[in-house]
């Protein structure tokens, strides 16, 4: 069964929900999984993209766009293709490829939108039998 996490951070940033995507994104590679961050649109995409090399000072995370990626093993997109362990949503969906996953990783912050968003996820991974672990993150965590 994938085990879900729920990630909840304290502030309505959604730059820090990005950064906690990226953390997450790094642990991923550095235990050798390959990992998918899923994000909303295009323009999530494009920032996630750049923020992989710049989140952390010293990090390193090889990644590529979904639609280029040869084998790095971190993928950046708005589409589930691909059999990565992780899937890291950022999108306000319910992934349809949740399931056949390791993990999954969602990231909530506190605007009203994603809240209500998270919420409706949480019920029905809840409801597909996973069991959801939250994660209360303090202030600046997502960095």
């Amino acid at each position: 069964m994938t085990r879900v996490d729920f990630y909840i951070l304290a502030g309505a940033d959604a730059a820090e929900r990005e950064r906690l995507a990226c953390r997450l994104a790094e642990k991923a590679y550095e235990r050798g999984h390959r990992a998918l961050l899923l994000a909303a649109d295009e323009a999530q995409c494009q920032r996630l993209d750049a923020l992989l090399w710049t989140f952390r000072q010293g990090s390193f995370v090889p990644h590529a766009r979904l639609t280029e990626r040869e084998g790095e093993p971190i993928a950046v997109g708005t589409e589930e293709h691909g059999e990565d362990e992780v899937l890291i949503n950022l999108s306000d969906a319910t992934p349809a490829s949740w399931s056949r996953r390791e993990r999954l990783a969602e990231i909530v912050d506190q605007r009203p939108e994603v809240l209500q968003a998270s919420r409706q996820r949480y019920r029905q991974y809840r409801e597909a039998g996973a069991e959801a672990h939250t994660h209360h993150l303090e202030q600046g965590k997502g960095r």
